[in-house]
């Protein structure tokens, strides 16, 4: 359930596109109108006000708001206008280039798992035509994330899932009982029969089979991972889990910790709630207000200022 706050009437993309260019010329920028205009569409209607301002302006919004702005606000901004498999793939190269930490992995998990079959192709897409080279054989080839991590983000990223709802319940009561024998008896979350089930079954099937599992073990998969396996592997076995059926879980996490601590990580702070503002942010502030007794516009309020606070607010919505 998105949280963008439309306004009614909707202004047309050409009237938008004139109200950002007033915005970013002249004497100084007017943060405000930023916020307030790409700050309350949605990802349909802001490609629609991008084109419109290429058409009028023969200039790229994105290149044009990278200019006029700095900082955190900078980033947010241009993520927000940026086309959703166009951004996601920009993030997957950015992690690339980096440590190999479990935020890194994080990124390349998100855009394989936390949506649609079809924005994964079309990240994958956008990743090619951005990079001349594919998102799998990148990572593949990434010597940041040793095996066999590696091997899991490789069969994430190049997988296409069903997208369709059936559930063959004894492949699920099968398969669970495959994944209890790797991860509870053998303490290898990390074998062919894992990697496999998670990659490429539905997620309605591994709804279901996630279900069975805790039917005849008593706890939740992700809490056995924990449990028997403190690897880099399993952690992120955990999360593409949580990506995969329950998402709102995994985002609550990122925001949290992202404020916790010694600084802010603003990366992941912005990437989570600019990427779930239009799918799932209603979800992940219940999540976040049960788990951490807080909410996630408090926290944001305490962390950030300035008119970086106000976009990531006006995605998050009201409480």
């Amino acid at each position: 359930m998105a949280t963008i706050a439309v306004p009614t009437p909707l202004p047309s993309p050409a009237a938008d596109a004139e109200s950002l260019r007033n915005a970013v010329q002249g004497w100084g920028t007017d943060e405000k109108a930023l916020v307030e205009i790409l700050g309350r569409r949605t990802a349909a209607q802001r490609a629609e006000i991008r084109r419109a301002y290429a058409s009028l302006y023969k200039e790229s919004l994105l290149t044009r708001l990278h200019g006029e702005l700095s900082g955190h606000f900078q980033k947010a901004m241009v993520l927000l206008a940026t086309e959703p498999a166009e951004r996601d793939a920009k993030l997957a190269r950015e992690a690339l280039g980096r440590r190999g930490d479990d935020r890194d992995a994080w990124v390349l998990i998100e855009a394989a798992c936390a949506a649609t079959p079809d924005h994964l192709l079309a990240v994958r897409r956008a990743y090619r035509s951005l990079h001349g080279s594919s998102l799998e054989e990148d990572v593949a080839a990434c010597p940041a994330f040793q095996e066999p991590l590696r091997k899991l983000l490789v069969s994430l990223v190049r997988s296409y899932r069903c997208a369709e709802g059936s559930v063959d319940m004894a492949v699920a009561k099968q398969e669970a009982a495959q994944l209890a024998e790797a991860i509870r008896r053998k303490k290898q979350p990390h074998g062919g029969e894992v990697v496999r089930i998670v990659s490429t079954r539905s997620k309605p099937q591994l709804a279901a089979t996630f279900r069975c599992y805790k039917e005849q073990h008593g706890s939740d998969i992700e809490e056995d991972m924990k449990q028997y396996s403190s690897s880099q592997f399993a952690r992120m076995l955990k999360i593409a889990v949580w990506c995969l059926t329950s998402p709102e879980k995994h985002f609550a996490e990122v925001i949290r910790y992202s404020i916790l601590g010694l600084g802010t990580d603003e990366d992941a702070l912005t990437r989570a709630i600019v990427s779930r503002a239009d799918i799932d942010m209603k979800r992940i502030k219940q999540e976040y207000r049960v788990r951490f007794k807080t909410t996630v516009t408090d926290d944001v309020v305490g962390d950030t200022s300035g008119y970086y606070m106000d976009i990531l607010l006006a995605l998050v919505g009201k409480e």
